[in-house]
């Protein structure tokens, strides 16, 4: 038998057996050795698809743009390639996010890797005296974290300069600019532009136009990095609709919290309507906080730190919150209000389905809403399952599930000797 040079020798009753990939590893990276001893106390051993991605490209020294669902990891995606430069180069970072409460838990992460590695750092935001915040600047911080508005206020007092800054992070780039923070976005990148070779990386949830023009304008060639689709949401979340009359979604609200014993983070539309809500779910008998623009800072930390640890099973909030909550077991968001746009609707229901666990988003709309829902699953191009009284749904012809498919949440026996908790 003649056998051809570099040909394979197999046996059929035999077949080779098939060599597993080796799970990536932290320690596979070229990060020193001091911040992997401090992730493998925290016991982060293995990195997440954006992290895996983007670490090297940072620890590399490129501008990237990170696109990735909420809950993915990004936060010490950015982080690793900051502490590793200021430990090795002696660099100073800016990083801009949109709400208190994410620059806040930003700022959690850097003290729990960098701390004791001599990371200093000073968090800038809006609601905390200025008095305090010069403090923490006085101690010469290598990473300062703040909110658009709150840092330009320093700039304007001359508290802080940026010309030193030589990384600079935009973390949840295209909430900033929802948010109406594109003017100070424009003015921090124009103080920093006088640093040539500074690194800029930027992430975000989603791609609208206004982020591709900022990085053609301000990025030196990036390098894109994109886990999902923009607009995905992660396959372990199961999304539901329920279309009602409006006078019954307090009853549904009360159904679901009574189904689901877990963590429940309710959204709604205004400040005033998460005030309603919460009110009448401690009426009820339930643990609740609320986070809006009305509450004070501390007030606002006392409710998140009230979810966390469990002392309350809901926590209302408006839109201020969609990308301000890390807690990590939420089983269930209920938008009570639909949100803006179909790009709010995947930062909301991204609190829930992270780090692989499963979770359960459900939204409760009138049949006038019908063109929100149909924006939504164009944006994350899924069909969302769909219940409710068939007198408030719409129409067959609106490629709906047949009403025998559906579970008829308010019939009256479910509710009935259902008393209050």
């Amino acid at each position: 038998m003649e056998i051809e040079m570099g040909a394979k020798i197999t046996n059929p009753q035999n077949p080779p057996i098939r060599q597993r990939t080796p799970e990536p590893r932290f320690a596979d990276m070229k990060i020193n050795p001091q911040i992997l001893k401090k992730l493998e106390v925290l016991k982060f051993t293995v990195p997440t698809p954006i992290q895996q991605k983007t670490i090297p490209l940072g620890l590399e020294g490129n501008d990237l743009i990170g696109i990735a669902q909420t809950g993915t990891g990004k936060t010490l995606a950015f982080a690793i390639p900051i502490i590793q430069k200021i430990i090795e180069e002696k660099k100073l970072a800016l990083i801009v996010l949109p709400t208190r409460e994410l620059a806040l838990q930003v700022g959690e992460v850097f003290q729990k890797v960098g701390k004791s590695l001599g990371i200093n750092t000073a968090v800038l935001i809006g609601g905390m005296g200025f008095g305090a915040q010069i403090s923490m600047i006085r101690r010469h911080p290598q990473v300062v974290i703040g909110t658009p508005g709150r840092i330009i206020d320093h700039v304007a007092k001359r508290n802080i300069r940026l010309h030193a800054c030589k990384i600079l992070v935009l973390d949840e780039a295209d909430r900033m600019l929802d948010m109406g923070f594109a003017p100070q976005i424009k003015q921090i990148l124009k103080e920093l532009e006088v640093s040539k070779d500074r690194q800029t990386l930027l992430f975000s949830a989603t791609m609208p136009d206004d982020i591709a023009n900022i990085a053609t304008k301000y990025m030196k060639t990036p390098v894109r990095v994109e886990v999902a689709r923009a607009g995905t949401v992660a396959d372990q979340i199961e999304q539901e609709i329920f279309f009602v009359q409006k006078d019954q979604k307090l009853k549904l609200l009360e159904n679901l919290l009574q189904e689901h014993k877990g963590s429940v983070l309710v959204f709604a539309r205004t400040k005033y309507g998460a005030q309603k809500i919460c009110k009448e779910l401690v009426m009820r008998g339930y643990t609740s906080a609320e986070i809006h623009s009305n509450r004070s800072l501390m007030q606002r930390k006392q409710a998140l730190d009230g979810f966390k640890s469990g002392k309350y099973r809901a926590l209302v909030a408006t839109d201020i919150a969609s990308r301000g909550i890390d807690v990590v077991g939420i089983q269930l968001i209920v938008n009570f209000d639909m949100p803006e746009s179909a790009e709010d609707y995947v930062h909301r229901i991204g609190r829930t389905g992270r780090a692989g666990q499963k979770g359960r988003a459900v939204s409760i709309a009138t049949v006038d809403q019908k063109h929100k829902i149909y924006q939504i699953e164009m944006l994350t191009k899924t069909k969302m399952k769909v219940f409710g009284d068939k007198k408030n749904q719409p129409t067959a012809s609106q490629g709906r599930p047949h009403p025998s498919e559906q579970r008829h949440f308010f019939r009256k026996r479910q509710f009935r000797g259902r008393g209050r908790r």
